[in-house]
């Protein structure tokens, strides 16, 4: 099934499901160890680590809850579920809608569980079916995947379409000056794709951040809304210094994760889909994990008037006039990485297409190492 735009494919093969997410988790993995390798590069520090690999966990989770939704896709269940649909062209996750339909079915998830039979009697049911009417129990098994799935949404620790602002103390800068370290993310409904963003900023407020019931509600909801991926971080940086005249934002960190490329199940145009269909890696090394860093760095601070009689901080942000895009970036400075396998890597190293000079590459060995070349 495919909807009008032609972007967006349901998976309707069981088999070709399986693989797809058999290969979300495994990439979830190797990103867990390209954090590592970062942090012994004293690219990210242990905290940051610590976020990234939480929403690389929310991730997986989610994945794994739509992998029981779609278990039995393709089967005849006496019941039509649809299929997962994903983005073909932008990134090859799932659509946002599909999350969409998840967090509704979340907040039901206890009605459901409590109305439906447990694991046990439905497994039961199961053996009977086979031993004694020699069938397979098709209709049994999609019912055992449901509760599966209601029981995972039902553990939670999923990633949402909004995930919601977290805040950690760093420690006082002097007398009346904190400084925190603020994460959230979203998966962008335009390019379907999860965007993690970590803030570390200093307050001089009266009341610490975290436990201001004041400005706290408020600084959620701020930077909920500017969670567009669309937006430049210099846009939300600045937007955010003029709201809050005690919160001094100093460094803005945004993580794009994916596109996912693969000759399977993804169309995107470019150098990539062209390496992936020559290098004709064998299952479950037939992909190309592509992720975007952007850093938005304070650089000095100026005195702006407030009122009659008082002053505020303003932050002054650093930006990269030599970089590719110039000013208009809109950050300090932006990088991109790559995650492949051996074959696709050595097809990509032996073309050398342009654009890939400046992306830093991790290959994952035969046995799973992940190495940076």
């Amino acid at each position: 099934m495919t909807d009008p735009s032609g972007d967006h494919v349901g998976i309707s093969d069981t088999f070709a499901s399986r693989r797809y997410f058999r290969k979300f988790e495994g990439i979830m993995q190797h990103l867990l160890h390209v954090a590592g390798v970062m942090e012994a590069e004293g690219k990210l520090n242990a905290d940051e680590v610590e976020i990234l690999t939480r929403y690389a966990v929310k991730l997986t989770h989610t994945f794994k809850a739509l992998s029981l939704k779609y278990l039995l896709v393709g089967r005849e269940t006496g019941r039509f579920f649809g299929s997962l649909a994903i983005d073909t062209r932008d990134s090859g996750f799932p659509i946002a809608a599909e999350l969409m339909t998840m967090a509704n079915d979340a907040q039901q998830a206890s009605g459901h569980l409590t109305q439906m039979p447990s694991s046990e009697t439905l497994k039961n049911q199961m053996v009977q079916t086979i031993l004694g009417d020699r069938k397979v129990p098709t209709k049994l098994q999609f019912a055992l995947s449901q509760r599966l799935y209601y029981e995972e949404l039902a553990r939670g620790d999923l990633f949402w379409v909004q995930n919601d602002p977290t805040a950690q103390w760093v420690g006082n800068i002097s007398e009346g000056r904190r400084k925190f370290r603020l994460h959230w993310a979203t998966y962008d409904s335009q390019v379907n794709l999860p965007v993690i963003y970590i803030m570390e900023l200093e307050d001089t407020g009266r009341i610490g951040l975290p436990k201001d019931q004041r400005r706290w509600p408020e600084v959620q909801a701020h930077l909920s809304a500017q969670a567009l991926g669309g937006l430049k971080l210099l846009t939300i940086a600045k937007g955010f210094d003029q709201d809050f005249d005690d919160l001094h934002p100093k460094r803005l960190r945004r993580f794009h994760l994916g596109p996912m490329y693969s000759h399977q199940y993804t169309q995107q145009a470019g150098p990539l889909r062209e390496i992936l269909a020559e290098a004709r890696a064998p299952e479950g090394q037939d992909w190309a994990f592509v992720w975007t860093e952007e850093e938005l760095l304070s650089d000095r601070v100026t005195q702006e008037k407030s009122g009659w009689f008082s002053t505020v901080d303003r932050e002054v942000f650093a930006l990269d006039p030599m970089g590719a895009a110039g000013p208009d970036l809109g950050a300090t400075r932006q990088e991109r990485s790559i995650i492949l396998p051996q074959r696709p890597y050595q097809v990509l190293e032996e073309r050398r297409p342009p654009g890939f000079a400046g992306v830093r590459k991790f290959v994952v060995s035969a046995k799973g190492r992940v190495l940076q070349y």
